[in-house]
């Protein structure tokens, strides 16, 4: 008769509090759109805290100045105590080091954008093991805005409101 094994008396020890689960959500957000917007609060029931980390890029040109990407994404978040902005210079990696984030989020439009970002969420792993990428695909109404149109549109004195969040006037911010 097989002898059977007895079952452990001992107990798994109690965690000690969850790590709060912060997120960085990176990109230029030259400007900030709707499509952005909405990935953040689409993003909110995930983390406990989101930090959009707006990345000064010395070979970009940009059309807004890095400090008003930092007020237009702080005002579109007012009332949301758990979302932030920042800005950062060098490597993303680096600023969820120093914010000891547990997540990279980001947005999918396409399949082009998924391959690019994949490549880059798996490099991220490679040199920050501990931070996990997060996708979340945009909705489709959202699919074509993309900051290099909505600068056009902008540079080319057209109406960009429709794809700005509510409350915000890029006249505030040029």
């Amino acid at each position: 008769m097989p002898t059977r094994k007895k079952k452990s008396t001992k107990t798994l020890p109690l965690k000690k509090k969850q790590m709060e689960k912060i997120a960085v959500f990176p990109g230029s957000f030259d400007p900030f759109t709707v499509g952005h917007e909405n990935i953040v609060l689409r993003a909110l029931s995930l983390f406990d805290k989101i930090i959009v980390a707006i990345g000064v890029h010395s070979t970009k040109k940009p059309l807004l100045k890095i400090d008003a990407r930092v007020r237009m994404v702080n005002q579109v978040f007012l009332n949301y105590e758990q979302v932030s902005a920042d800005y950062f210079e060098g490597l993303t990696v680096d600023f969820c080091r120093k914010v000891h984030a547990t997540h990279m989020l980001r947005g999918i439009r396409t399949a082009a954008d998924f391959e690019y970002e994949r490549a880059i969420a798996q490099v991220n792993k490679l040199m920050l093991p501990d931070v996990e990428s997060v996708f979340l695909l945009t909705t489709p109404e959202h699919t074509p805005v993309n900051s290099t149109i909505i600068r056009d549109i902008i540079r080319n004195n057209g109406d960009v409101t429709q794809f700005l969040p509510v409350g915000i006037d890029i006249k505030d911010y040029l």
